[in-house]
């Protein structure tokens, strides 16, 4: 009940914001795509593929990363450190397996659309990539784990300044050096071995394969759907420490 309750809310939320909410997760990757792909990429190939199409699946998994951890992170933090509604969930009586999971979902739903709005973009202008299930449920997972870390990361911050560390330190280098925007074949290999146990290195790669390729890469999505559960515990231990 409390996953649906949540979903519910979420969508009221979503509804009355439906425009900010969505400018605002396509704005930035659509100035990633202009610039890197349309301007920079148009004559270019990256590993036998035209950079265009190359980057594609990098700045959608990028995307939802982005989005997912954002929907959730910013809305847990400032129910819990301005609003202080986030108490009355602490003191109800409710499940905080299916409260994390509640709130999980709602981002990683944000992600998955803000994945399928960029790439609806890259169609209108003549981009058309390969699309599986596979694609989208990889989409979605990655949506997951990062909407699950959000949830963590909000709930054990004490300030608002402290959520820019995670953004910082773990989110931003993500975004860059995961291989959205170039190959990590030419990176040094003490760099590369660690880059590869990113979890947005699975993301793009699985994507990434098949997008190019046609290939599911499931060992890809096993890290992946391992990190979720990784996270998502994380967010229900600190949920109950919270008590």
């Amino acid at each position: 009940m409390e996953v649906f309750t949540i979903l519910w809310r979420e969508f009221l939320f979503f509804k009355k914001r439906a425009f900010k909410i969505t400018s605002s997760a396509v704005i930035t990757p659509l100035l990633y795509l202009l610039a890197f792909g349309w301007g920079l990429g148009s004559n270019v190939s990256v590993e036998g593929f035209n950079y265009m199409y190359y980057i594609i699946p990098g700045i959608i998994a990028m995307s939802t990363m982005n989005t997912s951890f954002n929907a959730v992170a910013i809305r847990i933090s400032v129910a819990r450190l301005h609003e202080k509604s986030f108490e009355y969930y602490m003191t109800a009586p409710v499940n905080m397996y299916l409260l994390t999971l509640g709130y999980v979902l709602s981002g990683a739903l944000r992600g998955l659309y803000a994945g399928m709005i960029i790439l609806s973009i890259t169609y209108l202008f003549g981009v058309y990539i390969k699309i599986t299930f596979s694609f989208l449920f990889i989409c979605f997972l990655n949506s997951m784990l990062f909407a699950a870390f959000g949830y963590f990361a909000a709930m054990t911050i004490n300030t608002h300044y402290d959520m820019n560390r995670f953004t910082s330190f773990v989110i931003t280098p993500m975004t860059f050096l995961c291989g959205t925007f170039f190959s990590l074949e030419r990176m040094p290999n003490f760099l590369k071995n660690f880059i590869e146990l990113l979890p947005l290195t699975h993301a793009i790669s699985g994507l990434r394969n098949i997008a190019l390729e046609n290939i599911t890469n499931h060992f890809s999505i096993l890290i992946l759907f391992m990190y979720f559960l990784a996270f998502y515990a994380l967010g229900v231990y600190a949920s109950y420490r919270e008590i």
